[in-house]
């Protein structure tokens, strides 16, 4: 249709239109016969026994299998047939049965790619998309070139396809560092300016610099240990602490400014050909003066620089190339270190400008190495990132602006050979002869890029003084260095692993700094956490681990082992990565949700709490948990977290030890309290009471640990325990001395007053002897006291009873006819053991009828018939003394 409505078709002659025709009607019947075929198809397959019971229950007859092998077979001869016309592999047969399936499924897979991947190219192209061409890329792109890692072949692209060099690499060169004259400094304190000649000066240089006296006292200088050497260094110039540590030429660039014509735009000064320029190469003092004054009467000047840094641990420069419009110049710095000062008069010169390409480690090793300052600076690699270019390498700028191919063989050449190679040379030349008209090109396009504005153009010079302001800051070995470079390498150690990587990183920092290596080459990164993850249990172990052995390991295994010993020594137990962030590497978010209880630590962490001693909990004292000293306030400001306080007081005991000493229940009390542990000691913040510090981020071990503590008793309260039981014991002996002492002293009190005492017996000799004669009563008897008084006796002396206001009946005197004397021989008398003054003479008739009379005491003995006056005692029960 389309064909028919088209002017081509109508300008067509019949013949050739009845053959279209007869085309397009071929063409879509053999459509529609194909898309018929393909619908059959689909509703065939769809007919098929589905996957699973149904085609497992028609498999089970062997006229379907047969016939479902013999379909397979042609349908995979097909598939193959299809996949070689359009170049794909068609090995569908010969695969092993057990991962056939798998690979066959692969092969298809690719091969529709393959075939859907043409499929696109061919719309494509008849859409008017050429995909052949090459694809649209910015200015200046450049696909980046294979990296040879061989310095002795080159690439596919020569002439003469692989040529062979000599391996520009030094083993056994004698180290330029015992020929310098100024020994490097290697200790661990901050680097001080090597300058004490200001040229260009608009702020003199201040007096430090100036005097040399006060620059030779540096502590390595000093015949003292090292351990004092930072001190002393830190002593002697605490008063030019300012003047040390800042940059010499910081108000000479801080005063800067450009003049017009570096903001203009410049005509392009095309560069000669490296044949036709004279090299120069600088070795002496009077060419480095000659050298000097030629670039103080040049107005720009292309600078570049040459780095060691495998075999010194700070790093030596090697090489300086400078480049004029006319002359290139390669200088010895190994050679000339001590005088290259000179210099500076040319390099501090704001009316010269000095072209460096990615400046910021130049900067730094001039002023290490060199004691050389910048000013008026202008760095072609910030240019190329103003200008949003592909790549901003000297190797892309050398291509775009001159298209030369450089060769970067050599950058990590050992720049320590001398003689210098012809290779070497060449290669150091071509880094600055090259800088002067790119530095043209640069400032022209930065202008045209912002429409003839020299913003942009001012930018770069802004960002160029900003990197001549750099100060070199030497390395410093602190307790925790290591720590970084353990976070780089993302490694998760234990407790024993990160304290020999520890120890491995203070060993190779000293011993590199000792023999001026650097750390790279005393032990390596990978070398030095292959060790601290194995933990060798002998000195062969660490041997293993490295490959290939670096010679100073190979000297120093012993130590080695024995640290790695040490490390083994320490319990195993899970670090935390920051811990860092125990240092405070890594800052702890506070959590914004408090806890909802007081053991709910799911939303915070142990170090969230405010720390607290085991004085500083605030708990009430003499509670049951309470583990505070008596007498101690407790700052209730403090409690930042929740925190619960123990509430049971059952055993609560007030102590007064300022009152007097405790009584035996009290102590028994606060025994029995401290026999108590606080079960939930556990969830309370603690700090290094319950929990090892090594053990406080592992759960485990934290666990076993207040498990262990709450279960024993710790060291101080059995040593309390101990001094109470003692205290106890002395005293029980003091009480028990003061008993017996007491008892014999009532004893011979008691035997001192029964010696003048007449006993009853001796009274009844006494009377028989006198004719029969009756006792009276004498006056002087009246008020005589017992030998051994009671305490009733005494209080019935002090309180009258009621009994002494009766009125009392009249006296009458008792006839001892009448008495019974057996009762004085010991037997004992039915009616009464004892003899009352007072009683009438025996009436059996009035027994029991007198309930107001007194008891009778049936205690028999010799006992005293000695008694009060107008008062018996019978009734009353006598406190003698025990015997």
């Amino acid at each position: 249709t389309e064909a028919n409505q088209s002017n081509k078709y109508r300008k067509l002659h019949p013949s050739w239109k009845n053959v279209l025709n007869n085309c397009c009607l071929f063409s879509l019947s053999a459509l529609q016969y194909g898309l018929s075929a393909v619908v059959s198809a689909t509703k065939a397959s769809a007919g098929l026994p589905q996957a699973g019971d149904e085609y497992d229950f028609y498999r089970s007859f062997p006229g379907f299998q047969e016939f479902c092998e013999t379909a397979f077979a042609d349908m995979e001869n097909m598939v193959c047939l299809l996949m070689q016309h359009h170049g794909c592999r068609a090995h569908m047969r010969d695969h092993n049965k057990l991962t056939g399936l798998e690979e066959r499924f692969d092969l298809v897979v690719d091969s529709n790619d393959v075939i859907l991947e043409k499929v696109g190219i061919l719309l494509d192209e008849a859409d008017g998309v050429n995909r052949s061409q090459q694809p649209v890329m910015p200015a200046g792109f450049q696909p980046p070139k294979i990296v040879v890692s061989s310095w002795n072949r080159k690439g596919s692209d020569s002439k003469r396809g692989s040529e062979t060099f000599r391996l520009l690499h030094a083993k056994n060169i004698t180290r330029p560092q015992l020929k310098f004259k100024e020994k490097i400094d290697n200790s661990n304190t901050p680097f001080i300016p090597k300058i004490f000649i200001k040229p260009n000066a608009i702020k003199p240089l201040p007096s430090y610099f100036t005097n040399k006296q006060i620059r030779k006292e540096r502590p390595e200088d000093l015949d003292v240990p090292a351990a004092l050497a930072d001190l002393i260094h830190q002593q002697r110039t605490q008063e030019h602490v300012e003047d040390m540590f800042a940059h010499p030429y910081q108000y000479e660039l801080d005063h800067l400014t450009v003049p017009e014509r570096m903001l203009s735009k410049p005509e392009p000064q095309m560069y000669k050909p490296m044949a036709e320029t004279k090299c120069s190469f600088i070795d002496t003092l009077e060419d480095l003066v000659a050298l000097n004054e030629k670039l103080c009467r040049l107005s720009e000047f292309a600078v570049d620089l040459e780095h060691h840094s495998y075999r010194s641990f700070l790093g030596i420069t090697c090489l300086m190339q400078i480049s004029t419009r006319d002359e290139d110049f390669i200088i010895d710095t190994l050679e000339l270190r001590s005088e290259m000062y000179i210099l500076n008069e040319a390099f501090t010169d704001p009316a010269v400008i000095k072209v460096f390409h990615g400046a910021d480690s130049d900067i730094e090793w001039l002023q290490k190495d060199l004691g050389l300052y910048v000013v008026n600076l202008f760095d072609t690699h910030q240019a190329s990132r103003a200008l949003n270019l592909a790549r901003h390498s000297l190797d892309h700028l050398l291509k775009f602006f001159c298209n030369v191919d450089s060769d970067k063989r050599y950058q990590l050449a050992d720049w320590r050979i001398r003689p210098l190679p012809d290779e070497m040379f060449q290669y150091a030349r071509a880094d600055t002869h090259y800088l002067l008209y790119i530095y043209d090109c640069l400032r022209v396009q930065l202008l045209d890029f912002n429409h003839g504005q020299p913003g942009l153009l001012q930018s770069v010079w802004n960002k160029s003084r900003d990197i001549s302001l750099k100060r070199y800051v030497k390395p410093i070995f602190t307790e925790e260095s290591y720590l970084e470079l353990q976070r780089k390498q993302k490694r998760s150690f234990n407790t024993q692993q990160l304290t020999a990587f520890r120890l491995l990183f203070a060993w190779r920092d000293k011993l590199a700094r000792q023999e001026d290596e650097s750390t790279g080459y005393v032990l390596p990164n990978h070398m030095m956490i292959k060790i601290s993850e194995e933990l060798p249990k002998e000195p062969q172990g660490i041997i293993a681990c490295c490959n290939p052995v670096p010679p100073l390991v190979r000297q120093q295994v012993t130590e080695l082992h024995l640290l790695v010993k040490e490390a083994r020594d320490i319990p195993l137990l899970k670090a935390e990565i920051g811990a860092q962030q125990k240092k405070g590497l890594t800052p702890v978010k506070k959590p914004e949700v408090t806890l909802f209880g007081p053991h709910d630590t799911s939303r915070t962490s142990e170090s969230d709490f405010p720390p607290f001693s085991p004085d500083e909990l605030p708990v009430k004292q003499g509670m049951l948990f309470s583990d505070d000293e008596p007498g101690k306030d407790v700052d209730m400001e403090k409690m930042k977290g929740l925190v619960a306080s123990a509430k049971i007081t059952l055993f609560e005991v007030e102590t007064k030890s300022k009152q007097g000493s405790l009584t035996a229940a009290q102590v028994k009390a606060s025994q029995i309290i401290e026999s108590f542990h606080n079960p939930f000691r556990m969830y309370l913040p603690s700090k290094d009471v319950h929990v090892n510090k090594n053990a406080k981020f592992d759960p485990s071990t934290k666990i076993y640990e207040i498990s262990k503590r709450w279960k024993l008793q710790s060291t101080e309260q059995q040593q309390k325990e101990m001094e109470a039981k003692r205290k106890a014991r002395e005293e029980a002996k003091e009480l028990a001395k003061k008993v017996s002492e007491e008892r014999n002293k009532a004893k011979q009190s008691y035997q001192e007053s029964l010696q003048n005492v007449a006993t009853v017996r001796q009274q009844a000799a006494e009377s028989a002897k006198g004719g029969g004669k009756k006792r009276e009563r004498v006056a002087s008897e009246v008020g005589e006291s017992t030998p051994k008084p009671s305490k009733k006796l005494m209080k019935s002396a002090e309180k009258p009873s009621k009994k002494d206001t009766a009125p009392k009946d009249d006296f009458k005197p008792f006839d001892y006819h009448q008495s019974d004397f057996k009762v004085f021989a010991g037997a004992k008398s039915k009616d009464s053991t004892q003899f009352d003054p007072n009683r009438q003479a025996y009436d059996p008739s009035k027994k029991h009828k007198n309930p107001k009379g007194p008891k009778s005491n049936s205690s028999a003995g010799n006992r005293s018939l000695s008694y009060l006056a107008g008062k018996s005692d019978r009734g009353f029960r006598h406190n003698w003394p025990k015997r």
